[in-house]
């Protein structure tokens, strides 16, 4: 690859960013501004694939795009990511609001009409547009609930939802893959238990995670409890983060957390959420995360609580 100039494909490839988002951006914003080569095809300098690379981090940490782009380069260096816990567009896992960043129903309608690339194309522009946190929070944990619902409705059917819930996978997969790796505490082991097949939670708990530079080590899903145990001793874990969902039964959980608790050592954190959290009574050693938005408090608290890592 040319060092020094680049065409849509790698931009796409360096930055995150689609090549359906960055011809939008031309239009729009009349950034970037490309040049053209002998085939008329679009041609960037390291100088703007870098201003894009610094455009996407500030997004993925809250910001919008049309106030990023509107500025020059200098002047971005300088802003700070939004602090989550200041962002106003918080979810609810179980009682999801309503989306700030355009309504569901097109993205429904694409699986409903079987339009898998078509669907994906959609969910990344959402991504480009609103960033990591608020896409997690605002599409991808809404829309897996309301696929949920039509299939127990009927209105969805199954080979449907596992369209969607395999290509969201695929771009949470990637969105993770393509953040910066960390190696700063916490280390945090993400996992479900035994007969817990749906790993949708993980993946946008790990999205969130990374996201805020903590060092993640997911195992997928279905792990007996002392393979748990295992795995946290094996990779030296300060946490281990589980997932439940509704459909899990929901009086077994409170005595497979008291086990698992009594299995890790002490210094291992358990950060237990999901849908089926919102109705868990407290447990000691035992954290609750009512949400996706409590992630990055949770991380904060850790962090205030082990000033050494």
């Amino acid at each position: 690859m040319n060092t020094s100039v680049f065409n849509i494909a790698e931009v796409e490839r360096e930055t995150g960013l689609s090549k359906d988002v960055l011809r939008v951006w031309e239009r729009r914003y009349r950034v970037p501004a490309p040049a053209r080569d002998l085939n008329g095809d679009r041609s960037y300098t390291l100088q703007q694939v870098e201003h894009l690379r610094l455009v996407k981090r500030l997004m993925d940490g809250g910001h919008r795009p049309s106030k990023l782009l509107v500025l020059p380069p200098e002047e971005l260096a300088g802003i700070k990511p939004v602090r989550a816990a200041d962002q106003t567009n918080s979810i609810d896992l179980v009682q999801a609001r309503p989306t700030t960043v355009g309504g569901l129903d097109d993205l429904l309608a694409l699986i409903k009409r079987h339009e898998g690339d078509a669907f994906l194309r959609a969910m990344q522009q959402r991504l480009a547009v609103c960033g990591v946190h608020r896409f997690v929070v605002e599409v991808v944990a809404p829309l897996t609930q309301q696929v949920g619902h039509g299939w127990e409705q009927g209105r969805i059917a199954i080979f449907e939802e596992h369209l969607f819930s395999e290509l969201a996978k695929r771009l949470l997969r990637q969105t993770i893959s393509s953040l910066p790796a960390t190696t700063r505490s916490p280390r945090i082991v993400l996992t479900t238990v035994s007969n817990e097949t749906h790993g949708m939670g993980l993946l946008m708990a790990e999205a969130l995670l990374a996201l805020n530079e903590a060092e993640c080590i997911p195992l997928g899903t279905q792990l007996p409890l002392s393979e748990i145990q295992g795995a946290a001793v094996a990779h030296r874990a300060d946490v281990v983060a589980l997932s439940f969902s509704s459909l899990y039964p929901y009086k077994k959980i409170p005595g497979l957390l008291f086990q698992l608790r009594q299995m890790l050592a002490a210094d291992v954190a358990l950060w237990v959420g999901g849908s089926a959290v919102q109705r868990l009574p407290g447990m000691e050693g035992v954290d609750l995360l009512q949400s996706l938005d409590a992630i990055p408090d949770q991380l904060r608290v850790w962090r205030a609580s082990h000033p050494l890592g």
